[in-house]
């Protein structure tokens, strides 16, 4: 048998064997299926451990895992498996509301058809009673389903209807680490569903968002996410009170605009701005006293185009000489670059009109930071002196 013939049997017989597994798989599925619509409790809850099984070792057991995983779901979902799973999320038994929670989320995790599905069989209003839960881990697997179906866009309205945000503020405040991470993702899906979104947002959510930024990475995904929420809820009164009563609030976005990602940054820049534009002779000293202008001025550089133009603009409220008088950061870059052009030429002023900028806003700090110094060693040397 020459080489060709050789290779030939071998995907032959390679064929055979996945289309006898494909065959013992299908097979298992209808076995489940018929479980969970006519089984009693215990085998129903024994078929629901046994799909998300089924899911994660067809993730595991071929090259093309991906694939074959995605069609897994798909047959389970077309075996009517859904329905039987969402009816167990109201049973008694609280082993029947896990199992049918963890099979759910397998079903539902990168299949968007499936996660239309579920919602439509009324998986929300049970998902909803189980967020108000003491018993924290299916509080928490409701969390996660939530987050999983609020990724679907036909899913958020209904959602957002069912009043899950406002527990999900809650799960903010006392839940798990992997609770508020999960909470926070979720409420940044549905705060896209709406122009309203201050609507499904609550003002208590302030001071969990600013402790989850304070502990990330300012760059994080995540960072993007609090951000973009803190932004939001910071159009409102009740958000930006929220902010000012909260010790760290302001300083924890001036650190994100000196320390986050494009998106973080432009975020924070302008959850800055809607404070300032609210009351600019309440918040003007507050954001001042943070040290925003480094940060700021570095951004009218780097940002993108949206956070320079909001890092202009509260540069512009932020400064305390009269309108006339105020030299725009837009005519300070016009200069700078002007200066660079004259050292190095056209071509290369816009690196070095970056560089001069930076070089100044360092200096800013240093001279910030001596300041405080020299002010902090005056006060010892009068306190020493009035004690003496």
């Amino acid at each position: 048998m020459g080489q060709e013939d050789t290779v030939a049997v071998e995907v032959r017989e390679r064929g055979e064997e996945v289309d006898k597994w494909n065959q013992r798989k299908q097979t298992q599925i209808l076995q489940l299926s018929e479980k969970l619509i006519h089984g009693d409790l215990e085998s129903q809850i024994e078929a629901a451990r046994d799909i998300r099984k089924l899911v994660r070792k067809s993730l595991s057991s071929t090259s093309s895992s991906s694939s074959s995983s995605m069609k897994t779901r798909s047959k389970l979902a077309a075996a009517g498996v859904i329905q039987p799973l969402v009816f167990m999320l109201v049973s008694p038994s609280l082993d029947a509301r896990e199992a049918s929670l963890l099979a759910l989320l397998n079903l539902a995790v990168r299949n968007e058809r499936n996660k239309v599905k579920i919602v439509t069989a009324g998986a929300v209003p049970p998902l909803v009673e189980l967020l108000k839960f003491q018993n924290s881990s299916l509080r928490e697997l409701a969390t996660a389903a939530i987050l999983t179906l609020s990724a679907a866009a036909p899913n958020k309205p209904m959602i957002v209807a069912s009043g899950a945000a406002p527990l999900l503020v809650h799960i903010l405040c006392s839940g798990s680490v992997q609770g508020k991470v999960d909470a926070v993702t979720a409420l940044h899906n549905l705060s896209t569903c709406t122009e309203n979104s201050t609507a499904i947002l609550d003002a208590r959510a302030v001071p969990p968002l600013i402790v989850l930024l304070k502990e990330c990475k300012k760059y994080s995904k995540f960072a993007e996410k609090t951000t973009g929420l803190l932004e939001i809820l910071l159009k409102s009164e009740e958000g930006q009170i929220a902010i000012s009563n909260f010790d760290g609030g302001i300083l924890t976005l001036v650190e994100t605009v000196e320390d986050g990602s494009l998106v973080s940054t432009e975020h924070a820049v302008g959850a800055l701005l809607s404070l300032c534009q609210s009351c600019q002779d309440k918040y003007r000293g507050l954001i001042l006293n943070e040290g925003a202008i480094p940060g700021l001025l570095r951004l009218t550089v780097e940002g993108t185009y949206e956070a320079r133009e909001r890092a202009r603009t509260l540069l512009d409220l932020l400064r305390d000489s009269p309108q006339e008088k105020r030299l725009a950061s837009s005519v300070l870059e016009r200069i700078v670059y002007d200066i660079a052009a004259r050292v190095d030429g056209a071509d290369k002023a816009a690196e070095t009109a970056k560089r001069l900028l930076q070089d100044m806003v360092q200096r800013s700090m240093e001279r910030s930071l001596s300041s405080i110094q020299q002010r902090a060693a005056a006060s010892c040397t009068l306190s020493d002196i009035s004690s003496a």
